[in-house]
């Protein structure tokens, strides 16, 4: 008998080492979904700390960012238990780098670095310190304590080095580099995130720190409106990524590429990396997801997609994430100015101080972009005063970080100012430089932008030969970055008065409606307006398209567009049978993340208590925001009668297919026929629903068949 059992135990002891061998081996080829079953499969787990922390790893890897920190706070709960401060120290500082990383609440992250150290109190220099330092570097550059910030970083990098904790030095020197840009050393701060760089290419860091780093060279450099650099390490990390970023590092490295092409265009491929990294950060990012959404609204505002942009923006603001300048200038374009101005406005009076690593959280440089908007938006409005004020501020802002974007930007505004005070040549020489570089920087839609006014310039001295130049080059790119609401408006400013040469008729001029033809024609297309026809390769969009001009003014639901594109059937009511997928979507919160909120909320009020009892009036307000955030975040989970809102489902997924299928159909169309472009450009309505609105004062006849 006692035979028997000690065969038995032994067949346990085995089972158990091969399963933990086997998650070892897929954890260390980022098998993440394998390395999880197999540490949950082993009964083992629930009470080995080492184990916990595997499983720990493997949850971040499979994208459960919940269930990572949950498996270190058990980790941490029975190293507690048996006595094992220190390594509990080491744990409770990994809790708090995850929290910090990927939730953006820094009241949470405040808790476990105490526990941390209180753990570590009469244990002597050991290496947990540094993490601590480390952890506590980025806690207080995100929270807006420069000072407390470059001496925690000091301490990370002395305890780095003292104790061969090398993420330790590299995101003490990291953050260092950050803090000399933010007092006004560009200079000294880029060349020391060279030096960050050139050790995290060595490939002797851990993929987690350099995935991270990577992301702070890239916000660094867009934060000062260095492109340059930006696509340099853009790049950089963009080849490394492969096979080796998890967790959350891949989507951030999208949203890199995305703020890349958002430059550079076109702007079709922009929102496609933009779309991929909203779907790959979901899971990951709670108030930080409004980093993501905002890219993704000013990609479809320049795209001229202003439903898209303005869904983008509101769901933004509604994860607590400062929607601007994007939203006030989509309300420019909407033709709400005075809104405009007014909501620019607020934004730079009242800056939202969101804890993040991609926003500069204590610097004039967050308000540049904000100061470039209010210049456009005055410009409009024609509120010399607040140009000419913003024009200032960006000169000093510019003059303080010399860069070659953030010249350009300042450069521009004071075109903006001069042109409005009738200064003409100063105007244009202004206007000029900007244009020069950002051609330069690769940043085709910024110098579109500078093109057109520069353009006005000429035309209000009574130069029209020059001023139609500069309107046909900023035609031509702003065409090839695919942003053709901007084309169309610019193609309206080249139109000959009285419509003689043009293809449409002036607006206003009492002629019959035009003829235009848009029939399929086997896998071509035969497009037509005003006696040009030519043949187009037929386009998805095209179809799409078809059917909005068949029945104009009828909103045509995505979802119905989707279903009679795949040939499955619409039954009443919108409900589509067939190969749609028409499921609800996913929870907003699942059970464990709402359980791990409510775990983080009793965290913000321990903090809150805390701050109060030392009369810290800046941390109380932040663990505030920290639990507001977490309430609205709660509540707005639970839909009707208490059940789970649900977000992601088939009608968003139709909505951004349908809205890329028909913008890819207009740029093709726009290289052939941009008359008939800029039109349909004009009249075609995308979002959940799209609508062909015929023009009434251009009326034009369909010949679909």
């Amino acid at each position: 008998m006692l035979l028997t059992l000690l065969r038995r135990d032994k067949r346990c002891h085995n089972a158990t080492v091969t399963a933990l061998a086997r998650a070892q081996a897929a954890l260390d080829r980022g098998a993440w979904r394998e390395a999880r079953d197999d540490l949950r499969s082993d009964e083992a787990t629930a009470g080995d700390p080492a184990r916990l922390e595997l499983l720990a790893r493997a949850c971040y890897g499979d994208g459960d960012l919940e269930a990572a920190v949950s498996s270190y706070e058990d980790a941490h709960r029975l190293l507690v238990g048996a006595g094992e401060e220190v390594e509990a120290a080491r744990v409770a500082a990994m809790v708090a780098l995850h929290l910090m990383m990927d939730t953006g609440l820094m009241a949470p992250v405040r808790g476990w670095l105490a526990r941390a150290e209180r753990l570590l109190a009469g244990h002597g220099d050991v290496p947990p310190y540094a993490l601590v330092a480390m952890v506590r570097t980025y806690e207080r550059f995100m929270s807006g304590d420069a000072v407390s910030a470059t001496q925690q970083a000091a301490l990370s990098i002395e305890l780095g080095e003292r104790h061969d904790v090398l993420p330790a030095v590299v995101v003490g020197r990291t953050a260092a580099a950050r803090l000399r840009i933010s007092a006004g050393d560009v200079e000294g701060g880029l060349a020391l995130l060279d030096e960050v760089a050139a050790v995290l290419m060595s490939g002797d860091v851990d993929a987690l720190t350099t995935g991270m780093m990577y992301c702070e060279l890239i916000c660094a450099a867009q934060n000062l409106a260095h492109h340059e650099r930006a696509r340099e390490w853009t790049d950089v990390m963009e080849h490394w990524r492969h096979g080796v970023a998890f967790g959350a590092i891949h989507g951030r490295c999208r949203v890199h590429r995305a703020e890349l092409l958002r430059v550079s265009g076109p702007a079709g491929a922009a929102e496609t990396e933009a779309l991929a990294a909203c779907a790959e950060l979901r899971p990951w990012m709670r108030r930080e997801f409004g980093w993501p959404l905002v890219e993704l609204g000013t990609i479809r505002l320049r795209a001229g997609d202003l439903d898209g942009a303005d869904e983008a923006f509101r769901s933004a603001h509604e994860h607590a994430w400062c929607p601007h300048p994007g939203l006030a200038l989509l309300r420019l374009e909407q033709g709400r100015p005075g809104e405009a101005a007014e909501l620019i406005a607020s934004a730079i009076e009242h800056p939202l101080d969101i804890p993040s690593k991609e926003r500069p959280p204590f610097d004039e440089l967050r308000l540049a972009p904000l100061l470039e908007a209010q210049a456009a938006i005055a410009s409009v409005t024609g509120d010399v005063v607040t140009l000419e004020r913003a024009a200032s501020a960006l000169e000093a802002i510019a003059e303080r970080y010399p860069t070659t974007g953030l010249a350009a930007t300042a450069s521009f505004a004071r075109g903006r100012a001069a042109l409005a005070q009738d200064r003409l040549p100063q105007a244009a020489e202004c206007c000029a430089v900007a244009i020069s570089s950002w051609v330069e920087a690769g940043a085709p839609y910024e110098a579109a932008v500078a093109r057109v006014v520069l353009g006005d310039v000429h035309q209000a001295a009574g130069q029209h030969a020059p001023a139609r130049l500069e309107w046909e080059s900023a035609h031509a790119a702003f065409v090839a970055f695919g942003a053709l609401g901007q084309a169309s408006r610019v193609a309206r400013q080249l139109q000959p008065s009285g419509g003689a040469d043009g293809l449409l008729p002036e607006v206003g001029s009492e002629v019959g409606p035009t003829v235009a033809t848009f029939r399929r024609q086997g896998g071509l297309r035969r497009v037509g307006l005003a006696g040009v026809e030519i043949d187009l390769v037929d386009l998805v969009g095209f179809r799409y398209l078809e059917r909005l001009l068949a029945e104009p003014g009828r909103e045509h639901h995505v979802l119905d567009l989707v279903a009679q594109e795949q040939g499955v059937v619409t039954r009443p009511g919108g409900c589509v049978e067939g190969s749609v997928d028409v499921g609800a979507g996913l929870p907003v919160l699942d059970d464990v993340a709402r359980e791990a909120y409510r775990r983080r909320l009793r965290e913000v009020d321990e903090d809150i208590e805390e701050a109060r009892s030392m009369d810290d009036l800046g941390r109380l307000a932040l663990a505030e925001r920290d639990r507001d955030y977490l309430v609205h975040e709660l509540a707005s989970a639970v839909g009707l009668g208490g059940r789970p809102r649900t977000t992601g489902g088939s009608a968003e997924r139709a909505r951004s297919s349908v809205t890329r299928s028909l913008r890819y159909a207009l740029r093709r169309l726009a290289e052939q026929h941009p008359d008939l472009a800029a039109h349909l450009d004009r009249t075609v309505c995308t979002g959940t629903y799209c609508s062909y609105r015929a023009d009434p004062l251009v009326p034009v006849v369909w010949e679909l068949r």
